[in-house]
């Protein structure tokens, strides 16, 4: 349990401090290229994990560029899949609340003599409840996410075995009560995690 939180946790943390500055700067910029940004941005939302795993996969294996680092197997690679995967969503999620702030708004600043900082961090305060809502939605697809962890955790007991890739291996094995158990201590700690996600949203306002 306590792995499956570090991963996420961590990931999340690497997803956020890259995505919400991107997504921000992407709803405020305009610039040539930029509606394929938001197509890539989009796609990668949609991307499946078992890709991702197995792109990380071939990356950190010994005959990969990141073969030295020797992460394959090892928390550090589960990191990392999950961080891809939370990236896009967001990213993507950020842009579109800051896009969808009043342009008055930006207006009002830029006349009161704004610098460049000071009009993206007012834009992106009040764009806090979809950046809030672009978290929650990449917490819940990564902490749910099994088929990249899987491929480069291994599902090694007592190393990388996290709650989802557990539930796997039980229910393979027949041990269906087991498998349900754990995946209602998965659901209730998900709950648990969105709803502190929502009263930091609250202290905000």
């Amino acid at each position: 349990m306590a792995l499956t939180f570090r991963v996420t946790g961590i990931a999340l943390l690497l997803a956020a401090v890259i995505g919400v500055p991107v997504g921000a700067a992407l709803g405020l910029a305009r610039f040539p290229g930029r509606r394929l940004v938001t197509l890539v941005l989009y796609t990668g939302m949609g991307l499946p994990p078992v890709v991702v795993g197995l792109f990380v996969y071939m990356v950190v294996s010994r005959s990969g560029p990141f073969g030295d680092l020797g992460w394959l197997f090892t928390p550090a690679a589960m990191i990392a899949a999950q961080t891809i995967i939370a990236f896009p969503l967001v990213a993507a999620l950020t842009m579109s609340a800051v896009d969808g702030v009043d342009r008055d708004l930006r207006l009002q600043v830029r006349a009161l003599g704004a610098t460049r900082w000071q009009l993206a961090w007012t834009v992106l305060r009040e764009a806090r409840i979809g950046v809030t809502a672009a978290i929650v939605a990449a917490f819940g697809g990564i902490i749910s996410e099994v088929g990249a962890v899987m491929l480069v955790g291994g599902n090694i007991e007592g190393q990388t075995r996290v709650l989802t890739t557990a539930i796997v291996l039980y229910a393979r094995q027949g041990d269906f009560a087991l498998a349900m158990a754990l995946g209602i201590i998965l659901i209730a700690l998900a709950l648990v995690a969105n709803v502190v996600l929502l009263q930091l949203q609250g202290r905000s306002r």
